[in-house]
């Protein structure tokens, strides 16, 4: 059962909480500042299991991360406890070779108030705050410039990058779904030799003014722009790290890799 004051305490919010857009904007950034994205269990042989009391004894109670459909699906329930009308909305994520995921590679979230917001704090390096779901304006976000491009019957989420024009990240439909539409993709990142998330190992967080990443043994800081990076030595270098810097006590492993459910 959710516990609107952990999770409040979690990611160091004392403010107002009333369903409105400026505590959204809140939330949202508090959360990015406050929980990493990370993908450590899948390494570390752990199940990861789509139920919203699972999700938050990880991220609320043993002060985790998660990838998206944990953050993502952790944050709906609260925001759902707070009195925001949330909806689960499957995303596909762009690929390097122009294409792009399958259903469900991705969740995010439309949060409706005055007009609809896209809400998406499992996305890794990407806004701080909700954006407008609304196509056609440049909106600018602590981690830069964002826009929605509508195509047909879905959207375009991309961003603005100053070497490149604007890339896109991923896109999404409308259609509302549920946690459990996602369990067969959450096993197929857990499982695939064909993701990202079983090749490499990631704990990644929002700073106010940027971000560090810890991918394997590179560790990253981008702080205004500028960034410097450092490989670590050994295991136990990374794990201290991943203590001071993330927060994160790293479970002991276990034998065969997570095949969620």
């Amino acid at each position: 059962m959710l516990n609107v004051s952990s999770y409040l305490n979690r990611i160091s919010y004392d403010g107002p909480t009333a369903p409105t857009i400026e505590v959204l904007r809140a939330l949202h950034r508090a959360h990015m500042l406050g929980v990493p994205f990370e993908n450590l269990d899948i390494a570390l042989g752990h199940k990861i299991v789509l139920n919203e009391e699972a999700l938050l004894r990880k991220i609320v109670d043993h002060r985790r991360g998660g990838f998206c459909y944990e953050l993502n699906g952790a944050f709906s329930a609260l925001l759902r406890a707070l009195g925001f009308q949330v909806t689960l909305l499957s995303a596909r994520v762009a690929r390097p070779n122009g294409g792009e995921g399958p259903e469900f590679d991705h969740l995010a979230l439309r949060v409706d108030l005055d007009e609809p917001w896209l809400a998406d704090v499992g996305f890794g390096e990407s806004f701080v705050e909700p954006l407008r779901l609304k196509a056609g304006i440049e909106q600018l976000d602590p981690a830069g410039n964002f826009r929605l491009v509508q195509l047909e019957d879905r959207f375009q989420m991309e961003r603005y990058e100053p070497d490149g024009g604007w890339k896109r990240q991923y896109s999404f439909s409308l259609h509302p779904h549920e946690l459990r539409d996602y369990s067969r993709m959450c096993r197929h990142h857990q499982t695939s030799s064909d993701s990202s998330f079983t090749r490499n190992r990631i704990c990644s967080l929002a700073l106010p003014d940027g971000r560090i990443t810890l991918s394997e043994m590179n560790f990253i800081v981008t702080r205004n722009g500028r960034r410097e990076e450092r490989m670590l030595n050994s295991e136990q270098e990374r794990s201290a790290l991943l203590q001071d810097q993330f927060g994160i006590i790293e479970p002991p492993a276990v034998f065969g890799p997570g095949d969620g459910e």
